[in-house]
């Protein structure tokens, strides 16, 4: 794993990178990706303001996931550049209870670009989130996905948004949020916007925010589950997902263990 503390520059050449920001500075990273397929793990452990920008090059296929250990308020700004024929998938874990505010930024700029934003989050302080997609090309395709399971005191906003401009036809855009509520004293608000302004293209949303269903949560734990135990079994439907976006099965193996601890303490 490369550590990174100042701002950096990366030219993806392995299939399969890892790197860990360690630093009380505000840094910018630029990954840059030609032809070929990549998957990247970034851990972040601690860091000031992030600054992320990303450029996918024609015929790039390249998968991101940004897993957040921080131990303080974190604020993150990203943008990636999507070109012909390319495929960019971004995912952020957020399993800390630390506020998060994250916006990003998502260009599919040349025919055939793909564009993918997946979030997960555990939310139990403010994390507030804008995710912002724009088809500028024709036969370009986005899709914006959120999980998110939200305890008391958590503090959820998410304004997510799918623009598809003026010439960009035969272009689709859609977004999917899935939101558990587990405890009165929480907020939770998604915003799903639809800016279209073309006629020959495909957009649709679907958003379901919902509070744990009391007659499963009573016949679990007249299984003999506490209710610490079932908020963890319900949890990790939403959660164990994002361990497995990336291929690399030792990561895999160890995003899930972390995965599993944290939620056998909420």
């Amino acid at each position: 794993m490369e550590m990174i503390h100042v701002d950096t520059d990366i030219q993806l050449r392995d299939s399969f990178s890892q790197f860990e920001i360690d630093t009380e500075r505000d840094i910018e990273l630029t990954f840059s990706a030609d032809a070929g397929e990549y998957e990247v793990f970034v851990r972040i452990k601690n860091c000031g303001k992030l600054r992320i920008r990303t450029f996918a090059y024609a015929d790039a296929q390249v998968k991101y996931l940004f897993w957040n250990d921080n131990e303080h308020m974190f604020e993150i700004d990203e943008t990636h550049e999507v070109l012909r024929n390319a495929n960019v998938e971004v995912a952020h874990c957020e399993v800390n209870p630390y506020p998060v505010k994250r916006n990003t930024y998502m260009a599919l700029r040349e025919p055939g670009a793909y564009g993918h934003l997946v979030s997960s989050s555990l939310v139990a302080s403010d994390k507030n989130y804008t995710q912002n997609v724009v088809n500028f090309a024709q036969r370009t395709l986005a899709n914006i996905d959120n999980f998110a399971v939200v305890l008391k005191g958590g503090k959820l906003f998410i304004d997510a948004i799918g623009k598809i401009v003026k010439g960009a036809s035969r272009s689709e855009s859609h977004q999917k949020s899935r939101v558990m509520c587990f405890d009165d004293g929480q907020s939770s608000t998604v915003i799903p916007e639809l800016l279209i302004d073309e006629n020959d293209v495909q957009a649709s949303h679907a958003l379901t925010i919902g509070r744990i269903d009391r007659e499963q949560l009573y016949y679990l734990q007249s299984r003999g589950l506490t209710q610490r135990q079932c908020t963890s079994l319900i949890s990790s439907g939403y959660m164990y997902p994002i361990t497995q976006f990336l291929s690399d099965e030792a990561l895999q193996q160890e995003l899930r263990a972390e995965m599993e601890a944290k939620l056998a303490n909420l």
